[in-house]
């Protein structure tokens, strides 16, 4: 596969939120991180912040390890 795109639903501040991860691509560095992300009608593709917090999203079993959230 030439890229390899990870997308998964968790849940923070009580509401389903969707986050992204890309786990390969053909060319230049790999992105290592997990972010938030939004489709938005008219406004396309948002990404966040990398989910620094979390641990266990790409599992199916997210745990939230930070003092305040800051989500989209």
């Amino acid at each position: 596969a030439d890229t390899v795109v990870s997308l998964r639903y968790f849940e923070a501040d009580g509401a389903v939120k969707k986050a992204i991860a890309v786990v390969k691509k053909r060319s230049g560095p790999h992105e290592r991180t997990i972010r938030e992300f939004a489709l938005e009608p008219g406004h396309g593709l948002h990404s966040g912040a990398p989910l620094r917090e979390f641990r266990g999203v790409l599992t199916g079993v997210p745990e939230f390890h930070g003092r305040a959230s800051q989500m989209m």
